[in-house]
């Protein structure tokens, strides 16, 4: 057995010695990410901190006049602040675009806040691009004036003679890329001359970028809104497409597409006239506009949905679906070759209205040219048609027959109907069941325009022969089975001013009172101008009824009177 020796020591390795005698330390894998991560973390406070103590101001001027050359417009702004978090840019305060002289002296565009943000990768080059303008709450003022300028108009031809990469381009190249620019909550106000309409479009979200090198798109969701009111609910007003490069605007090539939904017709006729209507029911416009600026085709559509009266309910409101195309001219100002239809056509549903012509002056609707056909309304539809006018049409009232006929629109003298043309109802049929199943309409009725011949004047060389002028529409005699052994007539006279209807022949009270409940706007005041001291009938009559547009209508009885005999003296 082999003796342990009291000093003996085991013999380490040599790389066991080393290991025992090197402290512990950190890989260099781990050392890089934490430099990483303290580097990030000064970036970061760095980022945080900084800007408040950089000033920028002293660019103010610059960078004012850097936009104001954009736009060919001067600019103003209060004061410019750096943001690095979370992109690097500007902050732009009280944002001031001044107004053509020749439009007027209030901004065009005012806004307290304009965010500019840098792109990135031009950081490191000489010239410095945006990638995003974003406007907070801005006021555009875009004033239109009587010789058919706008004021945006050079704005938009000086954007088009600079040169610019589309906004999603990712390198940057000889041009400068165009920016995203949006508005959130803008207020857009229109102005005629120098006076500010009551019409604007508010709560607006506004986006404009450059897609292609020749073509800006554009989009803009806003309320329509009337300051003379405290109209509310107007629906909304939603507008997209396409605008090109050109020499001037005229020549602008265009691709829009704009609806108006959602919009109460009570609420939409408060808008567009300053005062209620009395009309209900929701309305959605929908137009396209392919061309340019000068001469576009247009195409629109009008749908109405559970259209009545303000002050009741009818059993079936109506819904009218209007379909229309044109060419714009004119800048929009004048409308030409005008086809419209109800319903659209292609539908399935039988045609029921269809209107040609053209509006010459947009801003003068009295200058239309306007012809309505129908190739043959059911009289049934007129008689659900005047119960929504109406609510005094009984239910149980019943018709027949076809309406045929055209209308035509144009611009008359004052005191004259601007409407002239034929309306033909043939075998017509008007059935009040209290009265028995009688018709109390017999053979047609025809509504024709009447004119006045010119007054006689020489013709020469420089003076033509006037025209005759239209004074109105005839109601040709119509038959009416009002209790008697032969019919009796009804004819009538419209014009500018009211209008006049003869009843004459034998008719029994029952039979009158009938066709006075079937037709009230006919029979308003005709019981009080009934005998009251004959047999219920039939007896003779020989009536006139007299109505000035917006008054009540007034019954007498024009039948012969005897002479009156005088007592010998």
């Amino acid at each position: 057995m082999q003796e342990t020796d009291p000093n003996y020591v085991p013999s380490l390795d040599h790389s066991e010695a080393a290991e025992a005698d090197t402290a512990p330390s950190l890989s260099t894998h781990a050392l890089r990410r934490l430099l990483y991560l303290a580097f990030v973390i000064l970036a970061v406070m760095l980022l945080i901190l900084l800007p408040p103590y950089i000033s920028v101001n002293r660019y103010q001027r610059r960078i004012a006049t850097s936009i104001g050359d954009s736009l060919g417009r001067p600019v103003h702004l209060d004061k410019v602040s750096l943001n690095l978090l979370p992109l690097p840019g500007f902050t732009l305060e009280n944002f001031v675009v001044d107004e053509d002289p020749a439009f007027g002296s209030e901004p065009v565009i005012r806004a307290n806040s304009v965010r500019a943000t840098l792109r990135l990768s031009s950081l490191w080059s000489r010239r410095v691009e945006f990638s995003t303008i974003s406007f907070t709450e801005p006021s555009v003022n875009l004033v239109h004036t009587a010789v058919g300028k706008w004021n945006l108009e050079s704005i938009l031809l000086h954007a088009a003679h600079i040169s610019a990469a589309p906004t999603a381009q990712r390198k940057a190249g000889p041009a400068p890329r165009f920016p995203y620019i949006e508005a959130t909550g803008a207020r857009l106000n229109l102005k005629l001359d120098r006076e500010k309409s009551p019409i604007s479009l508010t709560e607006a979200d506004f986006a404009l970028w450059l897609p292609d090198p020749q073509q800006w798109h554009l989009r803009l969701s806003a309320r329509p809104a009337r300051t003379d009111t405290d109209v509310s609910d107007t629906g909304t007003l939603e507008l997209e497409g396409t605008l090109g490069r050109a020499a001037s605007l005229d020549q602008v090539p265009i691709s829009l597409r704009a609806e108006w939904r959602n919009a109460p017709l009570g609420g939409a006729s408060r808008l567009l006239l300053g005062r209620d209507a009395g009309i209900r029911g929701e309305m959605v416009l929908t137009a396209n506009a392919q061309g340019t600026v000068s001469n576009s085709n247009v195409q629109a559509r009008l749908r109405l949905t559970d259209t009545r009266r303000a002050d009741f309910v009818p059993a079936q409101p109506m819904d009218i679906d209007l379909q229309c195309l044109g060419s714009a001219t004119a800048d929009f100002h004048s409308f030409q070759d005008l086809r419209c239809s109800w319903p659209p056509a292609g539908s399935s549903d039988a045609p029921i209205v269809a209107l040609t012509g053209s509006l010459p002056d947009l801003r003068n609707p009295k200058s239309a040219d306007l012809q309505i056909g129908t190739p043959g309304l059911p009289a049934a539809t007129l008689l659900e048609w005047l119960r929504v006018a109406s609510a005094r049409v009984p239910a149980d009232i019943s018709a027949a027959g076809a309406l045929t006929g055209n209308l035509s629109y144009a611009p008359a003298s004052p005191g004259t109907l601007p409407w002239r043309g034929e309306l033909l109802l043939t075998n017509t049929s008007l059935i009040n069941p209290h009265a028995g199943p009688t018709s109390l309409v017999s053979g047609d009725v025809a509504l024709r325009s009447t004119t006045t011949p010119a007054p006689k004047t020489p013709q020469t060389k420089h003076h033509k022969p006037t025209p005759p002028t239209a004074d109105g529409f005839q109601l040709e005699p119509v038959s009416l089975a009002l209790g008697g052994k032969d019919p009796a007539t009804l004819e009538g006279h419209l014009d500018a001013a009211g209008c006049t209807f003869h009843l004459t022949g034998m008719a029994s009270t029952a039979r009158l009172m009938a066709l006075a409940t079937a037709l009230p706007q006919l029979g308003d005041g005709l019981a009080e101008v009934l005998p009251t001291n004959r047999a219920a009938g039939p007896y003779r009559i020989d009536l006139t009824a007299t109505r000035p547009w917006g008054q009540p209508q007034i019954w007498t009885d024009t039948s012969p009177r005897p002479p009156a005999l005088h007592p010998h003296r």
